[in-house]
């Protein structure tokens, strides 16, 4: 069965999120998405828009969290958790925030993308243009770069799908540069839409 097929069947073909039957498909929880059911939800055009373009939230759609926060499923969780912590300001999220639970290893994930952290604490990825790299971006390498520890020189304008972030480290990031993956300095890439 295929990979829409199975998250149709879990939701009855209804957002994740929020219910809706409306425009759906297939969005891979960040940061380390392996493109599979436990990592997938469904969700509808409405709550992905919001959840990629900040600038368009409608605090009042995210009300459905009072619902889908307490999904089995742990992917669910984890973006339930993610937008109740961007929209904690409000006050309702964070009275939802308060008695949601999700164990250490769904919490570290929902954490991965740094959402949670105060603005002066949190590392901010850019490329060589100054664009702020996002887990899950596209980048292109703007030079030859040699891979240590092996043969490989991954090549001007190969292009890298799905990054990671360093946590640590705002001048790294991490993706798969054929078959390897590789940690790359943000200097030496530019982002891709």
């Amino acid at each position: 069965m295929s990979l829409l097929k199975n998250l149709q069947q879990r939701s009855h073909s209804r957002c994740e999120l929020c219910g809706s039957p409306e425009k759906l498909s297939i969005y891979e929880v960040p940061p380390t998405s392996e493109g599979n059911e436990e990592d997938s939800i469904l969700i509808c055009g409405n709550c992905n828009d919001q959840i990629e373009n900040p600038d368009n939230i409608d605090v009042n759609h995210w009300r459905c969290l009072n619902d889908s926060m307490w999904s089995e499923v742990p992917a669910v969780q984890v973006v339930a958790w993610r937008m109740l912590t961007r929209l904690r300001a409000e006050g309702w999220p964070q009275d939802l925030l308060d008695m949601m639970y999700l164990d250490e290893e769904n919490l570290a994930w929902a954490k991965a993308t740094g959402e949670g952290e105060a603005d002066e604490n949190k590392i901010i990825h850019r490329d060589v243009n100054g664009v702020v790299l996002q887990a899950g971006d596209s980048v292109v390498l703007i030079k030859d770069l040699k891979v240590k520890g092996s043969s490989l020189v991954a090549k001007q304008g190969t292009a890298v799908r799905r990054i990671s972030l360093d946590r640590d480290n705002a001048e790294f990031i991490e993706g798969k540069v054929g078959p390897t993956q590789v940690v790359i300095i943000t200097k030496y890439v530019k982002k891709i839409s």
